[in-house]
């Protein structure tokens, strides 16, 4: 089960467009002549590869004549504010007793501020700012398993390639809350966060990923793109991920060490926004 070909909601809009398609004896050349799109749209839809758009089911209910079907069907996949791709890996993460996260770019969506989040969310041209809202939102939301009670919140190892802690996103007043609040998780019993130097090279730089553990299933491993991500449910690649993450650890300083070039970024991200 992988990105956005996995999604239970996206699939059930594919299978009800092609059948009613096929139903009105439509090709998808005609059908989007019909509705001011391309056929080759309508056949990307139909093969799950791409998201209908709210316009799109809107004209495909009045060329069909239904009432409000695909309308309602669109709506379902923005009620659910992650990406194809993540949308299967959220149970696990929400679930695991473990969590091991790698990030060569950007700081985990588990441990984002507001602010933080934020500015990655208008990074996409096309979200609306109730798109905006949703996504950050989502994203908070997913960090009540950092405090929960029952069970135990989960074991959490973070490396992060040290470009995280420099890259600006937001500016310096978003950059110092953020490292603050690394060095804050970082102090947490359940949580350990190391950083690689800048000038090693080293595995991550391929790509950022995380693996779930839980009792009752194999883990499970999300990797990023730069389109939807991708979870795969396969216990080969599992292991081969966290034999990556192991090499990663040798790469990476120790947490002790890790947290002190987290302060002085955060030190330094403070002076800058007081310039």
């Amino acid at each position: 089960m992988t990105g956005a070909v996995s999604d239970p909601d996206r699939k059930l809009f594919a299978e009800e467009l092609r059948a009613m398609r096929k139903q009105r004896g439509l090709s998808r050349d005609e059908l989007g002549k019909l509705i001011n799109f391309s056929g080759s749209t309508i056949g990307n839809i139909e093969s799950v590869l791409r998201a209908p758009t709210r316009a799109q089911a809107e004209l495909l209910d009045k060329a069909f004549e239904t009432p409000g079907t695909f309308a309602r069907l669109e709506a379902r996949l923005r009620g659910v504010p992650f990406s194809a791709g993540f949308r299967p890996f959220y149970p696990y993460e929400s679930e695991a007793r473990t969590l091991k996260y790698f990030q060569h770019t950007l700081v985990p969506g588990m441990f984002q501020t507001e602010d933080y989040a934020r500015t990655l969310a208008k990074a996409d041209p096309e979200t609306t700012e109730q798109d905006i809202k949703e996504r950050v939102d989502a994203r908070l939301a997913r960090q009540a398993v950092l405090t929960r009670e029952e069970p135990a919140p989960p074991r959490i190892w973070v490396i992060l390639d040290e470009q995280v802690v420099h890259r600006n996103i937001g500016g310096p007043t978003v950059m110092c809350a953020q490292m603050q609040r690394l060095t804050e998780l970082a102090r947490m019993p359940r949580i350990n966060i190391q950083v690689i130097p800048s000038e090693r090279v080293h595995l991550g730089l391929l790509g950022a990923f995380v693996i779930a553990e839980t009792d009752q299933a194999p883990a499970i491993v999300y990797f990023e793109s730069v389109l939807e991500g991708q979870t795969v449910e396969s216990p080969d690649t599992a292991e081969a991920t966290a034999l990556v993450f192991d090499v990663l650890r040798m790469e990476a300083l120790g947490a002790s060490t890790s947290l002190g070039l987290i302060e002085e970024a955060a030190q330094r991200w403070k002076a800058q926004s007081e310039t």
